[in-house]
């Protein structure tokens, strides 16, 4: 519904409510170190699922009422593997430079099966891949406040890994197109403004469970060999932090070179570590935005169904948005 409609709370007050449901308001969870926004300890010490439990059933219901249509977009980016070579690659190296390597082979003499080895550099540019809430530390820590070196074992990591994604991921998701038709600037520090600005753009809300996608027209062909690139600054994480986005999917993510030597990674740094807001990666959204436009729609039933892998950093995914 756009906003201003009848009948409807203004965003800030439905913001406060949304936050009083969960007994805590999010202006209020802040850290002593330059308010950095966190969740930890709000759903609990053992808490794996971070910013997903802000996905309730009523969440849930009003994404799957957005599949009107039934046409479906793809948010992932197309996977071409290379030839495996090389290996066996060693702990403490990311040797293996292909999103996708594959070996094949066959079974029985004359061939009655073939089959193939897949080798997956998960956080690589190219792969569309969702992070587990572990992979990247903010002060030696990872959500909610646990030291790395008591998470990550040679095994795979022990807590705040792909194990909490095994159920999958249903909610309805928002498109933010910052650039409508084109890309935005080299270097351009995204902040809560750009965000509200394309909202309004596009007359939607961003309420409690969505999932934000942001498209920013800076797709992964774009960046290579780009001295600059636009991305999230630490404002434009809190702004996801008051609204209680639960995901992240964009074709930005943190800018380079960093804008704050504090957090140089804030999307990662505050959004998965302090916040616990999985992020998927490397999002394909240039389809999803002229669907988008076609329809003059924004919002719509997004589902993600990753491996139910346990205790790895992140997993690739196909983001599928249901108009």
């Amino acid at each position: 519904m756009a906003a201003g409609a009848p009948g409807r709370l203004p965003r800030r007050a439905r913001i406060r409510a949304g936050a009083a449901r969960h007994g805590r308001c999010p202006d209020a969870a802040v850290t002593g170190r330059d308010a950095t926004p966190t969740n930890w300890g709000r759903w609990g010490a053992d808490d794996e699922r971070g910013t997903l439990n802000h996905i309730t059933d009523t969440v849930r219901a009003a994404a799957v009422a957005e599949a009107r249509t039934g046409r479906t977009v793809s948010l992932a980016r197309p996977i071409h593997p290379v030839p495996l070579a090389g290996g066996p690659y060693t702990a403490g190296t990311a040797a293996v430079p292909a999103a996708v390597s594959q070996a094949m082979t066959f079974t029985g003499t004359p061939p009655r099966a073939l089959t193939d080895l897949l080798v997956i550099n998960t956080h690589v540019a190219g792969l569309t891949h969702l992070d587990a809430l572990g992979h990247i530390p903010a002060d030696g820590q990872v959500y909610p406040g646990r030291p790395i070196a008591d998470v990550a074992t040679a095994a795979g990591l022990t807590h705040a890994s792909t194990t909490a994604f095994a159920e999958g991921i249903l909610t309805r998701g928002v498109l933010c197109d910052l650039a409508p038709g084109g890309s935005l600037p080299s270097g351009h520090p995204v902040t809560g403004a750009d965000l509200d600005a394309a909202a309004r753009h596009t007359g939607v809300d961003v309420e409690p469970g969505d999932a934000l996608v942001v498209r920013g027209g800076w797709d992964v062909p774009a960046r290579v060999g780009a001295a600059a690139l636009p991305g999230m600054t630490v404002d434009a994480v809190r702004w996801m932090h008051l609204r209680q986005v639960s995901l992240y999917l964009g074709d930005i993510g943190d800018a380079h070179p960093p804008l704050d030597p504090t957090y140089p990674l804030p999307l990662h740094q505050i959004g998965l570590a302090r916040l616990g807001l999985p992020l998927v990666d490397a999002t394909a959204v240039d389809g999803l935005a002229a669907v988008g436009a076609e329809l003059q729609r924004y919002r719509f039933l997004l589902l993600i169904a990753p491996l139910p892998l346990h205790g790895a950093t992140g997993v690739a995914v196909n983001p599928i948005a249901v108009f």
